[in-house]
């Protein structure tokens, strides 16, 4: 592994799924003002595209994040420069093994998803990191429609910076905030492989109609896949 890879791995905490973890993307979202693609500092340069209603450049807090704009509930149009989408790729599915997601963020808004890769209407199931109520939800749900999902006790919805993990295992669904962890959940899931981007921001596939697309409000400082 590379050095420059090694130093940034050490800087952006996770949970670790296992010794054999494999990094499947990196987004540190520190890209300039006006910047539209959000580079993967990961190994396989899976670069994403930044909507154009996202700030990106914004320092705060000595961290330099993306800004995501307030867009009420349910109040249409659609927005889908909303969005940071990442082009679909097998090895962002969880397939059958083990997978996890963190995120650094900040929000005063709720509800919302933050992150995730597909929805509801996905064929082949999908995964994904949403608030509600300022609480966080970590939801993976198979091809067959089994979901199972792991929620936290504290809410978020503060402005302060938080780190999430969501991860999944072969009997569980775990949820990390800050370091600690929040929730267990018991159960298993079968496979998980979509044809869909994986988002930060909201739902790809929504009218804000029939579909609400369930946007965040706030700042992302980076996210980061670990399968294996």
């Amino acid at each position: 592994m590379p050095y420059w890879l090694t130093l940034l791995l050490a800087l952006v905490p996770v949970t670790p799924t296992s010794s054999s973890s494999t990094v499947a993307g990196i987004w540190t979202f520190d890209e300039p003002k006006g910047e539209r693609t959000a580079v993967d500092r990961g190994p396989d340069g899976l670069d994403a595209r930044v909507g154009k209603d996202i700030t990106t450049g914004v320092v705060h807090e000595g961290a330099t994040v993306y800004r995501f704009p307030e867009i009420p509930p349910n109040s249409p149009p659609a927005h889908p420069e909303h969005l940071v989408a990442v082009p679909d790729t097998a090895s962002l599915d969880p397939g059958e093994g083990a997978y996890a997601v963190t995120i650094r963020f900040r929000t005063e808004s709720s509800p919302s998803n933050i992150v995730q890769k597909g929805q509801r209407a996905s064929g082949g199931g999908y995964w994904k990191i949403e608030q509600d109520d300022g609480r966080l939800r970590c939801l993976f749900l198979d091809a067959t429609g089994h979901g199972v999902s792991a929620y936290s006790t504290s809410r978020i919805a503060d402005g302060a910076w938080h780190t999430a993990t969501c991860a999944r295992t072969a009997d569980t669904v775990t949820l990390d905030l800050d370091g600690e962890r929040e929730a267990t959940t018991p159960g298993t899931t079968g496979a998980i492989a979509n044809g869909w981007p994986l988002t930060i921001g909201g739902k790809p596939e929504c009218d804000q109609v029939w579909v609400g697309c369930d946007y965040f409000s706030g700042d992302v400082d980076f996210v980061r896949v670990v399968t294996g």
